[in-house]
């Protein structure tokens, strides 16, 4: 068989990882593999690259991808559809493992439903939001990089007896600041789910100077709106631009969040947005275990012929769950673990 492999929507650590596994895997099985550059977009442009012992060796430990990726995919509409099949009919691929997050298995669901292309698919995402599956590849990096910006930015705060608000990615998933905010000892956590208003976070930095703790940690995720129970600190909504795909490209609302604990308490308040840096770098040994996993099922996969399907890690266990379990609203924090959650606080 000849495989075709690619790597759509925004990087993240332990996606050469996936490569790495599939290939080798792949291999095992007298297959060859082909490699789609940019994610959908080589599929769409015919785009490839040869995948060979050469250029897969020593990738497990890089961050980034080797096959570079972009945000385009078929479900974009216009003639996409009827490209990618071009191309795939071209260079005779029997069929395709597609690594991403929502909008790359959006693409992969199309293909599939609508012009029966033969897909398997490993989710990534930093966010860890994916419907199907309840850990994706790159989480793990994210989260200790967010969890090491803490724990530096709580030695410097408390050096200056400051507040430090450190904002994390996560769309509309608080994922990545819930457990980053409780791992590095965060003292207020806004979670994208959570009603928790300014105030509220503010009487906690109050609470706290009062009783000696002069500098305090809030890790907010990138996707919270800020919350005023006065009305006072209303009206803060960022205008955000989109992008090329129509989603909005968020960050910033931890300077609104910073200016309203200033005004309320009085405390000099900072501000570090982590941004891009939780996306790039050495993947964890747990992220390069997952991948492994996940791609090494992938290409058993496709080499059964099994397609339609996403590798997921379900409990304890990695398995095939169908693709169209990643359809649907992202996968959030539910409303269960806020009182946990609540419980670190302050």
């Amino acid at each position: 068989m000849r495989i075709g492999i690619l790597t759509g929507g925004g990087d993240c650590p332990g996606l050469n990882a996936v490569i790495s596994s599939v290939a080798r895997r792949s291999w095992d099985h007298g297959h060859e593999l082909l490699g789609f550059k940019y994610g959908w977009r080589g599929v769409i442009d015919d785009d490839v690259m040869p995948l060979n012992l050469d250029n897969v060796r020593g990738i497990m430990r890089e961050g980034g991808t080797i096959l570079r990726s972009s945000g385009d995919n078929p479900a974009h509409g216009g003639d996409r559809p009827e490209r990618a099949m071009a191309t795939i009919k071209k260079h005779d691929v029997d069929a395709l493992i597609v690594i991403g997050g929502e909008g790359t298995m959006k693409g992969a669901l199309t293909m599939s439903r609508d012009f029966g292309l033969p897909v398997v698919g490993v989710p990534k995402t930093i966010d860890n939001d994916l419907p199907g599956t309840e850990l994706t590849v790159g989480f793990d990096s994210a989260l200790a990089i967010a969890t090491e910006a803490l724990d530096r930015l709580a030695t410097t705060a408390e050096s200056h007896d400051r507040v430090m608000v450190c904002e994390v990615m996560g769309r509309t998933a608080g994922w990545l600041a819930m457990y980053a905010g409780i791992a590095g000892g965060a003292d207020v956590i806004l979670l994208p789910e959570m009603d928790l208003t300014v105030e509220e976070a503010a009487a906690i930095i109050t609470k706290r100077h009062g009783q000696g703790r002069d500098s305090s940690l809030i890790v907010v995720g990138e996707g919270y709106t800020l919350r005023s129970s006065t009305g006072i600190f209303d009206g803060h909504e960022i205008e955000h631009e989109l992008d090329a795909y129509g989603y909005p490209r968020l960050g910033g609302v931890s300077n609104h969040v910073a200016r309203a604990v200033e005004a309320i308490t009085g405390f000099e308040t900072r501000v570090t947005i982590l941004g891009h840096v939780q996306r790039g770098g050495p993947p964890t040994a747990r992220d390069r275990a997952l991948a492994s996993r996940f791609g090494f099922l992938a290409a058993d996969l496709v080499h059964n012929g099994e397609y339609g399907k996403l590798v997921a890690q379900v409990g304890r266990d990695v398995m095939a769950v169908p693709l169209e379990e990643t359809e649907g609203d992202a996968r959030v924090v539910p409303e269960e673990i806020f009182e946990f959650v609540r419980s670190f606080m302050g």
